[in-house]
């Protein structure tokens, strides 16, 4: 019996390689995912899940669901944050929008419920003025800060990173999740808005192993 153990420590040994490879075969390169080149830099001390998206677009709104509910079992060792694009004045208001709401410490509370003025009670927001006011009765906040802070230095500096890292992404249509600086996948890559995550999660573990790899 003994001369089979060998075999057997071979095989268990090459178990973990299969199964990689199945799943390498599954998500491939160019087909589920793309990668960004060059890849960006992130956070070292955790994989950054990024999420692309605007208040304006409708695909991002329903996809909202989706993101809150993979957030509340975050694979270990990922990071979600969210970049607003801001490809042209009426988006790059609603950037500002957003990084007003997260200074403010609002924007757990008001982040949905915006979403919903816009494309549920089709609100439109023609000015930062009109929107201070929506988060004056919504969010809980002076409309005189709301409008201070959205046109602060500290956002202005958000909002032209997110000009600069949009486009190196390669992002050109939201929602759109980038994965440690280096992977994009999209609704259309991933074959459906349902399996986008089953790709994301793949790419987390993908990249936790190679930087265990690296400092092992």
């Amino acid at each position: 019996m003994l001369r089979f153990l060998p075999a057997l420590l071979i095989g268990l040994a090459l178990a973990p390689a299969a199964f990689a490879q199945n799943m390498v075969e599954r998500f491939q390169e160019g087909n589920q995912y793309f990668v960004i080149e060059p890849a960006q830099p992130t956070a070292p001390d955790a994989v950054e899940v990024t999420e692309v998206f605007s208040y304006a677009c409708i695909h991002c709104a329903n996809f909202h669901g989706a993101v809150a509910q993979w957030k509340k079992n975050l694979p270990a060792g990922a990071k979600f944050t969210e970049l607003p694009a801001a490809w042209n004045p009426a988006w790059e208001m609603l950037a500002r929008v957003f990084y007003t709401a997260e200074a403010l410490g609002v924007l757990d509370k008001t982040h949905k419920a915006f979403f919903d003025a816009i494309h549920v009670e089709r609100k439109a927001f023609a000015n930062l003025d009109e929107v201070a006011q929506w988060y004056a009765a919504n969010g809980g906040v002076k409309a005189a800060d709301f409008i201070a802070t959205a046109n602060s230095s500290g956002i202005n500096i958000k909002v032209n990173r997110s000009k600069q890292l949009v486009p190196r992404y390669g992002v050109d249509g939201t929602p759109a999740i980038v994965v440690a600086g280096k992977y994009r996948v999209t609704g259309s890559s991933a074959g459906g808005w349902d399996q986008v995550f089953e790709v994301v999660n793949f790419l987390v573990a993908r990249e936790s192993a190679a930087r265990a790899g690296k400092s092992g």
